[in-house]
């Protein structure tokens, strides 16, 4: 078990941290909604506010899928960044067509946003948000410290901007149903080719040779869950605490 966890602890870091990623993306996105409600008691206004303020993370996800076809050499048809209320009551945020093609393709096309956005995101938690020296005081257990550097943050500069693109692209870099549609089909035929390299006698050296290096980008995309979840947590009480002062002040309630 030791010896599984130390060559995929990246795998197990990202399994642990993508469920609670998802919970607080959502608990945090439905406070943010019921303020805009409560605030303006239009829910097509509300709806709008909401799109503006994710507007920089839907643009990244949309362009991302848009460019990654064109690189792919796949068709692309209409390209949107206008809300529009789906059925049963979902927010579409945006949108880009794409011409069906092989599985291989359209998994990448669907899997772009998580990559530029992954990227974007760890650059901004890391470069501009000032997390690295957090990581070493939480290592080294070192509360004080820890607290201390907390507190320091909101004096970097331009903090506010960086903190909320980091918050909107987070928010919308997880790949929609739609996004996912081809990666079952490629996941299997990729378990298929690991099992026959298996069979083959190849284990050792992909143990050697491609397990680090798949740990190591697992281990990247867990950091960046690490970072969104971090953010989203950050908010989700404070917007909490609004949106129940706000029920309180207005007699309105939003469920």
């Amino acid at each position: 078990m030791e010896l599984f966890l130390s060559r995929w602890d990246g795998l197990v870091w990202l399994l642990v941290l993508l469920g609670p990623t998802i919970f607080v993306q959502r608990r945090v996105h439905f406070e943010i909604q019921a303020l805009f409600l409560l605030l303006t008691r239009r829910l097509n206004v509300a709806l709008g506010l909401f799109s503006l303020l994710f507007f920089p993370g839907v643009f990244l996800h949309e362009t991302s899928h848009f460019l990654m076809a064109r690189l792919l050499g796949v068709r692309t048809g209409r390209f949107s960044l206008i809300p529009q209320v789906m059925p049963g009551g979902k927010l579409q945020l945006g949108f880009v067509e794409t011409a069906n093609a092989d599985p291989l393709r359209d998994a990448l096309i669907g899997a772009a946003p998580l990559l530029n956005g992954g990227l974007a995101v760890a650059s901004l938690g890391l470069n501009r948000l000032g997390l690295v020296p957090l990581a070493a005081y939480a290592n080294a257990q070192d509360w004080s410290g820890l607290f201390a550097a907390l507190g320091a943050l909101p004096r970097l500069p331009d903090f506010w901007l960086w903190f909320y693109l980091a918050f909107t692209i987070s928010s919308t870099l997880l790949p929609s149903p739609s996004d996912r549609r081809a990666w079952l089909p490629v996941a299997l035929v990729s378990a298929l080719l690991v099992v026959i390299a298996l069979v083959a006698g190849a284990g050792p050296w992909m143990m050697e040779n491609i397990a680090p290096w798949l740990n190591r980008g697992l281990r990247a995309l867990a950091a960046v869950f690490g970072i969104g979840l971090g953010i989203h947590l950050l908010l989700w009480l404070p917007l909490r605490l609004l949106r129940a002062l706000l029920t309180r002040l207005t007699g309105l309630r939003v469920a």
